[in-house]
This record gives structure tokens, sequence and C-alpha cells, in this order.
């Protein structure tokens, strides 16, 4: 049952997110409060994973839930489930274009995604930088603000920022490694 349930989860965030690996994420919190297979604290986690791996992040996010839920064939499941939509979606529009290419309302289908996918994208970031930057289980009001943040995340982001934008000819691989680094030292200080 687990298997079908994968499929059918993954299934659903491949049809909708469109606009890329980032905007399967808010389809993959709610997926991990609905079905308990990942914390919000794990899908970055796969996120940071994701990112720093070759291939298409919800392809890899899929895989590896699928793989923590139910093994190798739960991850055959979840990718099979995230792919699904994709291939069916090419192969209509695929037939489909040349006819309709020309249409005012197919191109402004494709004008009206556009925002979609933007907004997809952002409330990904902004997920993403909260749970990175802020102790949001602290916030018991507007006086807790300053518990909320942690400073010590936002002072690391900010001297990454700041690197890349000095040492900007460097692989992006680099800034990857220095962050993974870094994060393992403040981790292992207990900082």
């Amino acid at each position: 049952m687990i298997l079908l349930q994968l499929y059918w989860e993954f299934f659903k965030t491949g049809l909708f997110a469109v606009g890329g690996g980032l905007a399967t994420l808010p389809f993959l919190y709610s997926m991990g409060e609905r079905t308990g297979w990942f914390t919000a604290a794990q899908v970055a986690d796969m996120l940071a994973v994701s990112e720093s791996t070759p291939g298409p992040i919800g392809i890899n996010m899929a895989v590896y839930t699928g793989y923590t839920s139910a093994g190798v064939l739960g991850s055959v499941c979840a990718l099979l489930g995230i792919v699904t939509p994709s291939v069916i979606v090419i192969i209509l529009v695929a037939a489909a274009l040349k006819a309709f290419r020309d249409n005012k309302y197919v191109q402004g289908a494709f004008y009206g995604i556009r925002p979609a996918s933007t907004g997809l994208i952002t409330a990904a970031g902004l997920t993403v930088a909260a749970g990175a930057l802020l102790h949001t289980q602290l916030w018991t009001g507007p006086a807790s603000l300053l518990a909320v943040i942690d400073w010590k995340a936002i002072a690391l982001a900010a001297v990454i920022f700041a690197g890349t934008k000095v040492f900007k000819k460097l692989h992006p691989a680099v800034f990857i490694l220095i962050g993974a680094v870094a994060g393992a030292l403040f981790r292992f200080a207990g900082a």
C-alpha cells in the first residue's frame, strides 16, 4: 500500500509543481505533514543533499523519500510518480503545440504559468530561509522576535554571500564545500 501511496503523492507533486525542483518544496512540506514520512527539517536536509548531487532536485528528493520510506521499490515508485505527469504533458504538448502555437489561449496559459512558478519558487525559498535562519519554534509573540533569529546562521550566510561577490570567478561547488565545512565546524564546536 505504501508503494501506491508514494506513487500517488509524488504524481500529484509532479503534476502541480510547475517551475522545477524548488517548486516541489511546498508540496513536500505538505506531504511530510500529512504522511509523516519526513519532517520539515528533513526536507531542508534533502534539499541540501539534492542541491549538491547531480540531477534534478525534485527527482533526487523523490528518490530519497521513497528509499527512506520503503527501500529501493519505494524510490522507484516515487521516481515514477514524479516523472509520469511530465512525460504525459510533454507527449500531449508536443502533439498539440504545432497546431495551437499561435492560439491566443495557449499563449495566455503559458503567460499565466510564469507567475505561478515564480510564486511557488519564492514560497519555497522563504520556507528554506526561515528554516535555516530562524528558530520558529521559539516564537511566542512579537516580544520573542530577537530569540527567534539565529544570529550565527545569519552571520555565516552574510559572510558566504559576501564571499560569493568577492570571489565570483570560483566555481559554485567551492562555496557549497565552504558552507558544508563551516556548518560542520559550527555544529561540532557547539555553536
